[in-house]
């Protein structure tokens, strides 16, 4: 049964909004002000710096502003994966040791403590449920690439992760097809909104100021300018992620990658059992064009995976927006899955967009000389980093101020990384459509070929894209 595009909540920002509903937008900036520490963008990066900067030091003054509402972007789209990954730990490993990579990954691993930690403080029910994270292999050459993940995983440290076979996989998550898994207790369900709701309250209740509705067109070095006024404050950190290129000078800094998702109606406890999940996953693949999912608090299924990659001229979605023929295709990965919810209807589909650095390396800096700091380029994964973003950001600016000294987190690898800008169009737009072309085709030829081996389609694409 194919779910009739009619039938289909298209956009409204995301599931997650329809289902905890729009928040009540605060002021926005009425003139000019100064502050401290001025942050651009009020979605997790922003809201999680603004959060540890307060409780640091609570006499900082600190300006949050964002043209919608907090959380209108990927912090209120995403997949609900907290988790431990993290864009770019292998060239950090290549840049500066192994050593650098493995303390990037400690790192990471304790961020998902930290944010269900910090939740729990501040009273905010996020549906988190720490379930860990289940990625499994349906094909020969994804279960060769599925191994090689879990070794590499555990050469960073990670010696808590559990890999499986086909039956140990069923036992956990009936995935049609699936001929091995692998597992880390680093990862957690939440629900996005909830959490990027909780998080801005508790922000504005230890006394930061934040302003809605409040676009910033142009960021220099003491100041953030938008249509109602300037902020002036010797720190401006720009927290603007998948949005980045819509300031001015910044349109080739980070690509905004389209991801797209649908959430099903709630699943019977008949559908749940021929399905399982009773340990509540997050839910991922080895494909090159790589799916993710959860059950969600009220019985659903939220699924993602790459619809139209990306817009020409860096353009992003209105409101979530997103075409029949990519509602479609994610349907068609949930019934490959799971055959035995052929008949379960599609309620909700929606995008976002995530930022790309060119060598796809998330980062956190800040320019001592200006004061103008940044992180983002999580590639997807942002959900924990920006908690550890967020952190590293705080412990910069205190260390710049005079505030505190070098920490674990000021000397991570990821910290002041610098990469070159993307080409300019219309060759990005090519070589974005084609990479995802070549991944697709690449996991079509794996499922046919039943080869061990990993496409030679897949390796060229990678090497194109500058992830490898």
């Amino acid at each position: 049964m194919s779910t009739s595009a009619s039938d289909v909540v298209n956009g409204g920002i995301s599931f997650w909004y329809a289902d905890d509903g729009l928040p009540a937008v605060r002021e926005p900036l009425g003139g000019d002000r100064s502050a401290d520490v001025v942050i651009v963008g009020g979605g997790y990066t922003g809201l999680w710096t603004a959060y540890y900067l307060k409780k640091t030091a609570p006499d900082l003054r600190i300006t949050v502003l964002e043209q919608r509402f907090c959380g209108y972007g990927a912090s209120g789209r995403n997949g609900g994966w907290l988790y431990n990954g993290i864009a770019g730990r292998d060239r950090y490993a290549a840049l500066h040791g192994h050593e650098a990579a493995v303390r990037l990954q400690r790192a990471m691993n304790d961020t998902v403590a930290e944010v269900v930690r910090a939740l729990a403080e501040e009273g905010v029910d996020a549906d988190v449920h720490q379930g860990g994270v289940l990625e499994v292999a349906r094909t020969p050459a994804q279960l060769a690439r599925l191994k090689d993940f879990h070794a590499h995983e555990l050469s960073y440290g990670e010696k808590d992760r559990e890999l499986y076979g086909a039956r140990e996989t069923a036992e956990r998550l009936r995935v049609a097809g699936a001929v091995g898994s692998t597992w880390t207790p680093h990862g957690a369900r939440v629900h996005p909104v909830k959490l990027v709701k909780g998080l801005a309250a508790a922000v504005e209740a230890l006394g930061v100021e934040v302003y809605e509705s409040t676009p910033v067109t142009e960021i220099h070095a003491g100041r953030a300018v938008t249509p109602y006024g300037t902020v002036r404050a010797p720190y401006v950190l720009r927290c603007t992620e998948g949005f980045t290129a819509a300031l001015k000078g910044e349109k080739r800094t980070w690509l905004p990658m389209n991801s797209s998702m649908v959430a099903t109606e709630p699943l019977t406890d008949e559908q749940w059992a021929a399905v399982g999940w009773e340990g509540r996953e997050a839910l991922g693949d080895m494909a090159h064009a790589y799916m993710y999912a959860q059950r969600t608090a009220d019985g659903r299924i939220a699924l993602g995976g790459r619809g139209v990659p990306y817009r020409f001229g860096s353009r992003t979605d209105h409101d979530g927006s997103t075409q029949p023929a990519t509602v479609e295709a994610l349907r068609e990965i949930l019934v490959a899955f799971f055959p035995a919810l052929a008949g379960v209807r599609i309620e909700h589909a929606w995008s976002g967009v995530l930022g790309v650095p060119r060598d796809w390396c998330a980062t956190v800096t800040l320019d001592r000389a200006s004061g103008l700091g940044w992180a983002g380029g999580y590639v997807g994964s942002g959900v924990a980093t920006t908690n550890l973003a967020g952190r590293t950001l705080r412990d910069l600016v205190l260390l710049d101020s005079g505030r505190g000294g070098n920490t674990e987190l000021t000397v991570l690898p990821w910290v002041g990384h610098q990469v070159r800008r993307w080409e300019p169009e219309p060759l990005r737009w090519l070589g974005v459509q084609g990479m995802y072309a070549t991944y697709r085709t690449a996991d079509r030829r794996e499922t046919r070929a039943h080869s061990v081996g990993s496409s030679r389609l897949a390796r060229i694409a990678d090497r194109v894209a500058g992830r490898h």
